[in-house]
């Protein structure tokens, strides 16, 4: 009886809440547009949708868009009733006393971000009077980077239903000349292939997409929603061995360097692999598979060693040895037997690769330290601030360390602070059916490096981006911005320096080109500016005291001049009077996706594994934290009478949250639950309008 009453309970909440959601058949996109220019690899993408109410009552319409995680949104505005509303970037202390602010008066208000593997999401809604129109438009930006000799532009179309008028502009303009150019994704189908158009004219390339209405059904992942996926354009310059292309405008200049046609480095490198008790099934067969690759492609020149660890230690060999053909079959035999088990022990693991690299200081070569691990030290040396400390001294900026992250219940900030102290990078592992290939892949990046100890001097230059890079490798692109002092070009010399094979390179004669200076928009500056914020918040991980606090403070300054929604800021959306005031923040890669509503008066946090883009599935391990919007526990929802509250998980006192170490019993394969779930994952989220923890939280009311 008392289950019943629970699934009546809910049964009727979920339809009251259902008929305050935005039903999409009650007005049509009449026009979906999705412009990108691409000028020396800094592209500037507008969305712009254009919306009618065809209903004779006001009806709630939806902007809901996916934009790269790389890219800062620089601006958003509506126009409604020929008037613009338009987003302004705020400090996020500042948006969010807006935010509470809107609470107060009773308005409803929302703040939604979330992070997927490339993608983040930007939503607002807006009530439209009957049979009015409203246009929406969001501008962002971002540097391309290179990776593995490409550049790649990802656009995501999902407009939520068949737009008669869609249509995908892209335009590159390159001064090198462009070297190639392909396009991948999800929307270049066989289906769609007569309406995509590409053209290449020497320095300039156009790529069109536009699909019919019957069209935008025909993709593999596309459907009566319309279009739902990605058009991917890689493409690449024409280099040589020069220093490179510098643009300047206004004061400001931007360095691309890229030199080809270099000999490639004798590398050492140590795989430090973690096989505690929680890399257990998938994780670990899909690390001994990547490592088994990985071993397959050294060259027969280079130097490695394997480390995997748990509690203990657990040697391949104690040095490095060559990876003569014998010896790469031997370390696939000991990848091939890592088993998972025990604790995590990272401190130990990190010191030990680093005293392997240390004792083979081969000359000419270059060293790499590889850590692969999926949770934080649970034994040894547990102090984050200690074991990063004792990594930096061990590594003493001899090589740089990389960090790799799997899944969600690693402290990715921890690994990404450590990795930037000693001149690395830090990469998230999805746990995915390709998490392999995603292990692969970014071996592949570090796997030919060209030049060591790197330094880019410009003469005549000030406040410069990052200068020295202690590697550089096949495929990628070491760029620099700065402003020149007292715009003196004639005083600017540019030169880099360089190690190759135990020669020193110096660099000159760069490709400098003067750009026309631009009165709204300097393009030249924004590259300096965007590369500025990313490197200061880099900066910040790595840093303690008032250091930390003045870097901040210069980053939230620089992305406030230049209207950059980042993780200091956020996009303040003031609606018509009476409607929803939205804030949009810029989530961290390590951060919880966050969704606060007031109209149930909680804050709800979720750390969710999603494949793909925001729209994937959900992982084995869930933590969510609910609290209520003044910050303090609350084991029970507001607003739901007669329902439990959610269990705790860690013993007395109970915590407002709780984990599971596996899959909860209803998400395993072969349930009820997980089939209807994995069939119709949109079933219960557009009903109700949450993530997916809302379908395991109110599973385990009615199964309490």
């Amino acid at each position: 009886m008392g289950k019943a009453l629970v699934q009546f309970t809910l049964f009727g909440l979920l339809l009251a809440l259902a008929t305050t959601l935005p039903n999409r058949g009650d007005w049509d996109i009449y026009s979906f547009h999705i412009n990108a220019t691409v000028t020396s690899r800094y592209a500037i993408t507008v969305i712009t949708s254009r919306v009618v109410n065809r209903m004779d009552e006001s009806k709630e319409i939806e902007f809901h868009v996916q934009i790269p995680k790389n890219a800062f949104i620089s601006k958003f505005k509506m126009l409604i009733d020929g008037k613009e509303y338009d987003g302004v970037v705020k400090a996020k202390e500042q948006a969010q006393q807006q935010y509470d602010a809107a609470v107060s008066r009773g308005e409803s208000a929302g703040i939604v971000s979330s992070v997927g593997r490339t993608l983040e999401e930007f939503k607002t809604s807006v009530t439209v009077a009957p049979h009015k129109k409203i246009t929406f438009e969001l501008t962002y930006e971002e540097l391309l980077k290179r990776r593995l000799g490409k550049y790649e532009l990802q656009i995501h179309a999902r407009p939520m239903q068949p737009v008669r008028d869609f249509k995908v502009d892209v335009h590159i303009s390159e001064k090198a000349g462009i070297s190639f150019l392909d396009i991948k994704g999800g929307l270049n189908t066989n289906a769609l292939a007569n309406a995509v158009t590409r053209t290449i004219v020497d320095k300039e390339a156009w790529v069109y997409f536009y699909p019919t209405e019957d069209q935008q059904k025909m993709c593999d992942s596309c459907g009566d929603e319309g279009l739902n996926g990605d058009l991917v354009i890689l493409y690449d310059v024409n280099r040589n061995n020069s220093l490179g292309d510098i643009k300047i405008s206004n004061g400001y200049f931007v360095h691309h360097f890229a030199p080809s046609n270099l000999v490639r480095l004798s590398k050492n490198v140590v795989f430090v692999i973690d096989q505690s008790g929680s890399m257990h099934g998938r994780k670990i067969e899909q690390t001994r598979i990547a490592l088994i690759h990985i071993l397959n492609d050294l060259a027969e020149d280079d130097y490695f060693g394997v480390i995997s660890f748990d509690s203990n230690l657990f040697h391949w060999k104690r040095e490095l040895v060559q990876a003569t053909s014998a010896n790469v079959d031997s370390a696939k035999i000991f990848a091939q037997n890592i088993k998972d088990r025990g604790a995590t022990n990272i401190n130990s693991a990190v010191l030990e690769g680093a005293r392997m690299l240390n004792a083979n200081p081969r000359e000419g070569s270059a060293s790499i330290l590889i850590l692969l691990t999926d949770g934080d030290p649970t034994t040894g040396v547990i102090n984050l601030d200690k074991i990063q400390s004792n990594v930096k001294r061990a590594i003493a900026g001899k090589f740089p360390l990389y960090c790799l992250g799997f899944g969600f219940d690693v402290n990715f900030e921890f690994l990404e602070s450590m990795a930037l102290q000693n001149d690395g990078a830090a990469r998230r592992i999805y746990e995915d059916a390709d998490a392999n290939l995603q292990l692969q892949g970014f071996y592949e990046e570090v796997a030919t490096p060209l030049l060591t100890d790197v330094m880019m001097v410009y003469v005549g230059g000030t406040n410069l981006t990052q200068t020295n890079f202690s590697q550089y490798y096949n495929g990628s692109e070491i760029v620099v911005a700065g402003e020149i002092t007292n715009n003196d070009i004639e005083t600017f010399t540019p030169q880099v320096v360089a190690i190759s094979s135990n020669t020193r390179m110096v660099f000159n004669n760069p490709n400098i080109s003067l750009e026309p200076p631009e009165t709204k928009f300097d393009r030249i500056q924004r590259v300096w500016a965007y590369l500025t914020v990313k490197q200061l918040m880099e900066k910040e991980l790595q840093l303690s005291g008032p250091e930390k606090d003045n870097v901040k403070e210069e980053a939230l300054r620089l992305s406030l001049k230049y209207s950059f929604v980042t993780p200091l800021t956020s996009m303040v959306v003031t609606k018509p009077t009476g409607d929803i005031t939205d804030v949009h923040h810029k989530p961290k890669e390590g951060q919880a996706s966050q969704r606060q509503d007031s109209s149930l008066g909680f804050h709800y946090t979720s750390h969710l594994a999603v494949s793909g883009g925001a729209g994937g599935s959900v992982s084995a391990r869930v933590r969510p934290t609910i609290t209520n919007r003044h910050g303090t526990g609350n084991h029970h929802l507001p607003g739901l009478p007669g329902l439990p509250g959610l269990p705790g998980h860690r013993g007395p006192p109970v915590p407002p949250s709780f984990g599971f170490g596996h899959a909860p019993p209803m998400m395993l394969p072969g349930s009820s639950f997980h089939r209807v779930f994995s069939s119709n994952p949109g079933m219960i989220s557009n009903l109700f309008n949450c993530d997916y923890m809302c379908f395991i939280y109110f599973h385990q009311t009615l199964t309490l």
